[in-house]
C-alpha cells in the first residue's frame, strides 16, 4: 500500500503456471502507479501442480478460493489503513491469471468493477491434452520428431507464404487466420535435410497448426496454433511435455506422479480430467450477466503467435460472451488480439502495452477502447508502434507514411 499518493483504488495481480508464488514484479509495477496493490500464491509454495497431490482442498485454493479470499482480505486491510475501502478494484493477469480474472468475473462479481484477462488459461484440462497430444506426435517415433533447428525454417516458409496477407511485407501476419499455410512444401526431395521436412515431421507440425479432436465423436478439444508460432515450439518438443501440461493429469486425474504422458486418451481421459476438475480450473462460463449488471468492464488480449494458449480459444469464448450476452456484452466486453505477440509478451510485434491504464478509462470514465497503441522494443528503444484494435477488427496501413508509426494505421474491419 503507498504510504503516499495513494490513488484511491486496488489492483490486484494474477499468476502464472501452477502459482505458488506471489508476484513481486507485478505488485511493483501497480505499486508505483499509486494502486495499493495485493498477490496471492494460490494457497501453496513451488511452481508446480504436485501440491494437489491428495490435497483437494489445495486444489479448490488455486482453482479460485485463494483469489476471492485475497480480495475480500485486500479490501478489510485497506480500509483499515486507510480509513475507507477502495473506491475501485481491479485485477490484471495473463496466463493463469487471465483464468484467475475470468473465474472471478464468473464466480465473484462484485469483486472488481475491471478484469484484465490475457491470454487465459482456462478451458485448462482440454489445453493440458491437447499439449500432451503434441508431445506424443513428436516422440511417436524418432522419424516424427521435428529437430528445433528447423523451426526457423518453416517460420521463414510461413512468412514468405502469409506476411504481405495484409498488404504490408512488415514481418507481421495481421490476420493468421487468413493464411492457408501448409507444411508439406518444405517436403524433402531425397532424404532428410537441415532445410526441408520428412514425411513424418510434416505430419507433426501440422499437428501443431490442428486441433485436438475426440476420435471417437469428432468434437473439438481445443484449437491448435496459428501460423508464426513456429520459433517456440519447443516447450512441446523436448523428451517430456513441460510440466504444466502434465501435472494436472498426475496429481489431480490421475492421483499418479509416475503417470506416462503417452498413454493419454483423448477420448476417456478428457472426460474423466473434465468430472475430476469439476469446473475447478475451467473458467468457461459465458454468462456474466451479473458482472456485466454492476457496470463490469472485461478487457481481454491475446498473442496470435502465442506458443503455450491458443489464440482461438479466447476468442471461441469471446464469441460465446457475446451471444450469450446480446444486450450488454458490447458495452461491457473487448477483445484485443496482437500481431507477432507471443505469450503474454515477447515476440517480434508490438507488444507493450498500458493495459491497466486503458481499462481504468473504461471504467472510470465510461471510454470503451476503440484502439490500444502497442510498442516493440529493441536494446531498450522503441523502434516500432501500432494500434491494435477491438476483435474482429485489424489495423490497415492508411497508404501513405512510415509503416513502424501507429498514426499510419486505422482499424478496419478484416
Amino acid at each position: 500500500m503507498p504510504v503516499s499518493g495513494w490513488n484511491g483504488n486496488l489492483q490486484s495481480v494474477g499468476n502464472g503456471g501452477w502459482g505458488g508464488i506471489v508476484s513481486y514484479p507485478a505488485l511493483a509495477l501497480a505499486l508505483a502507479d499509486g494502486y495499493a496493490t495485493a498477490s496471492t500464491d494460490t494457497g501453496h509454495t513451488g511452481n508446480t501442480g504436485s501440491f494437489a497431490l491428495g490435497h483437494p482442498a489445495k486444489f479448490i485454493d488455486f482453482g479460485y478460493r485463494s483469489v476471492h479470499e485475497m480480495t475480500v482480505a485486500s479490501k478489510a486491510i485497506i480500509a483499515a489503513y486507510y480509513g475507507e475501502a477502495p473506491k475501485l478494484s481491479y485485477w490484471n493477469g495473463c496466463s493463469t491469471g487471465g483464468r484467475q480474472g475470468l473465474t472471478e468475473a464468473q464466480r465473484y462479481p462484485s469483486d472488481y468493477n475491471g478484469i484484465i484477462a490475457g491470454a487465459p488459461a482456462n478451458n485448462s484440462t482440454h489445453f493440458a491434452a491437447w499439449s500432451v497430444s503434441i508431445s506424443q506426435a513428436m516422440h511417436k517415433d524418432e522419424a516424427s520428431f521435428i529437430p528445433p533447428g528447423k523451426y526457423a525454417v518453416i517460420h521463414k516458409a510461413v512468412m514468405d507464404a502469409c506476411d504481405s496477407l495484409d498488404g504490408l511485407k512488415d514481418g507481421l501476419i495481421g490476420n493468421p487466420t487468413r493464411c492457408r499455410f501448409d507444411p508439406k512444401v518444405l517436403a524433402c526431395k531425397n532424404g532428410d535435410g537441415s532445410s526441408c521436412l520428412t514425411v513424418p515431421q510434416v505430419a507433426t507440425a501440422r499437428m501443431f497448426y490442428a486441433p485436438a479432436k475426440n476420435p471417437r465423436t469428432g468434437q473439438e478439444i481445443y484449437p491448435g496454433l496459428e501460423p508464426g508460432s513456429e520459433l517456440d515450439w519447443g516447450h512441446k518438443a523436448g523428451p517430456e511435455p513441460f510440466f504444466f501440461f502434465t501435472d494436472g493429469f498426475k496429481y489431480v486425474t490421475f492421483n499418479n506422479p509416475d503417470w506416462d504422458f503417452r498413454t493419454l486418451n483423448l477420448h476417456s481421459d478428457i472426460a474423466l480430467a473434465d468430472k475430476v476438475d469439476n469446473g475447478t480450473t475451467s473458467a468457461m462460463d459465458p454468462n456474466l450477466k451479473d458482472f456485466f449488471a454492476r457496470g463490469g468492464k472485461l478487457l481481454m488480449y491475446h498473442g496470435w503467435r502465442d506458443p503455450d494458449m491458443a489464440p482461438r480459444n479466447t476468442i471461441n469464448y469471446y464469441q460465446k460472451v457475446l451471444k450469450a450476452m446480446p444486450r450488454t456484452a458490447d458495452d461491457s466486453i473487448r477483445l484485443f488480439m496482437l500481431p507477432g505477440m507471443g505469450h503474454c509478451g515477447g515476440g517480434e510485434g508490438p507488444n507493450i502495452f498500458d493495459a491497466i491504464g486503458v481499462l481504468a478509462e473504461w471504467v472510470e470514465k465510461s471510454q470503451a477502447p476503440n484502439q490500444i497503441i502497442a510498442s516493440h522494443l529493441t536494446n531498450g528503444v522503441v523502434d516500432r508502434t501500432r494500434p491494435v484494435c477491438p476483435y474482429p477488427k485489424v489495423a490497415a496501413y492508411k497508404g501513405a507514411g512510415n509503416i513502424d508509426d501507429a498514426a499510419n494505421f486505422v482499424c478496419k474491419a478484416p
